[in-house]
Formats: structure tokens, sequence, C-alpha cells
């Protein structure tokens, strides 16, 4: 998980809101992280690799602390496959 400090966060948490507000999920999101990425991400091979390794991360913390905790509570409402 990205932690960062408290003060910076504050910030970013705002900017969030506002993002959650303002786009929708069925390729707004998209959108948006691909122009964030040709827009502010300087053009080299590292910059771009640093860019994706963040957007991996993001995907696996999505998966491990959300997800499974959502599948984890399905099989205990409906059970397993087994």
């Amino acid at each position: 998980m990205p932690y960062i400090k408290k003060e910076r966060r504050v910030i970013v948490d705002r900017e969030v809101r506002r993002l959650g507000q303002l786009i929708n999920f069925d390729g707004d999101l998209n959108y948006l992280l691909f122009a964030l990425c040709k827009r502010h991400v300087k053009p080299s091979y590292n910059n771009y690799k640093n860019f994706l390794g963040e957007l991996t991360e993001a995907a696996e913390e999505i998966r491990r602390r959300i997800l499974a905790k959502y599948e984890d509570g399905k099989i205990e409402e409906h059970g397993d496959v087994w």
C-alpha cells in the first residue's frame, strides 16, 4: 500500500472525493489514467515502467484488500464451490 504523509493525504483525498463525483467507471477512469500518463510522465522507459508499476500495485492492493474480503463474504453467505 502506498502510504503517504498525513499532510499530503489530506490534499490527495480531497481530489479523490472530487474525482469520484466527476468520473464514471465505464471508461472515464481508463481515459483519466491514460491522459495523466501521456500528459505528465516525462517520456523515458524508466518513467513509463514506474507509472505502470504504480498501476499494477494499485490493482494488487484492490485485489488483496477489497476484492478478497468481498469474495470471502460471498463464500460465507452462499457456500463454497466445493
